[in-house]
C-alpha cells in the first residue's frame, strides 16, 4: 500500500497539465512539435501491445510529452538536458518521469528479455522523430551525428547507441500485434 507522500512523489501529470508546464518552461515550437512526435510514436506501440505486455499509458504520454522539457533552456546553458529535465521532474514530485527522462537519450539496465518498460518505448520513440518526422533509426542517427557529433568519441557514443536502439526496437517489436510497421507515419506532418 502507498503513502501519501508516496503518490505525491510519484505522481503522473494529465495530458493538460504536461502542456501547462511545457508552456511554462518556454519549450520551442520545434521542441514541443519533437516532443509531441515522441508522444504520438510511443502511444502507437503501446496502443498495439499484444494481450499481456502492460505498460502505463499515461506515463508514457507524460514522459514523452516532457522529455525535452529542459532542451529549449540547455540550448544556452549548454546543460545535459536528460539529466536537468530529471531534476525537475523529480522536484514537482514526478519520481518514474524523471527516471525515464534521464534515460531517454542513453538507456541504462536494459534487459532484452525482461517485461517491456515504458522507459524503452520513450527512449525508442525519441530516436524514430527526427524534428516531427518519423524516420527509420539510421536517418536519425545520421542527423544526430551532423548536429551533436562534435569529436570523434561523440560521434563513436551516438554510433554506438544506434546498436542499442536496434535492440530495443527488436524487444518492442516481439511485444506488438502488428510490429514496427505501423509506425512508419503517426508524426508525418500534413499542410497546417
Amino acid at each position: 500500500m502507498s503513502t501519501e507522500s508516496e503518490t505525491i512523489r510519484d505522481r503522473v501529470p494529465s495530458e493538460e497539465e504536461c502542456r501547462r508546464l511545457i508552456s511554462e518552461h518556454g519549450m520551442l515550437p520545434n521542441i514541443v512539435a519533437h516532443s509531441e512526435g515522441v508522444m504520438r510514436v510511443a502511444v502507437a506501440i503501446v496502443d498495439d501491445l499484444k494481450d499481456g505486455a502492460t505498460v502505463d499509458r499515461g506515463l508514457v504520454v507524460a514522459a514523452a510529452l516532457l522529455h525535452d522539457i529542459t532542451k529549449t533552456r540547455a540550448l544556452e546553458t549548454k546543460e545535459r538536458h536528460d539529466e536537468s529535465g530529471g531534476m525537475l521532474a523529480r522536484a514537482l514530485g514526478m519520481e518514474r518521469i524523471a527516471e525515464i527522462i534521464e534515460q531517454h537519450v542513453f538507456l541504462k539496465d536494459f534487459n532484452p528479455g525482461g517485461p517491456l518498460l515504458a522507459k524503452e518505448i520513450v527512449y525508442y520513440a525519441d530516436k524514430r522523430v527526427m524534428h516531427d518526422t518519423v524516420v527509420s533509426l539510421d536517418e536519425r542517427v545520421e542527423d544526430l551525428v551532423i548536429r551533436y557529433g562534435t569529436t570523434p568519441e561523440r560521434v563513436a557514443l551516438i554510433r554506438k547507441n544506434l546498436e542499442h536502439a536496434r535492440a530495443v526496437e527488436a524487444k518492442i517489436a516481439r511485444h506488438m500485434k502488428t510490429g514496427m510497421s505501423g509506425l512508419s507515419g503517426p508524426t508525418e506532418r500534413g499542410d497546417g
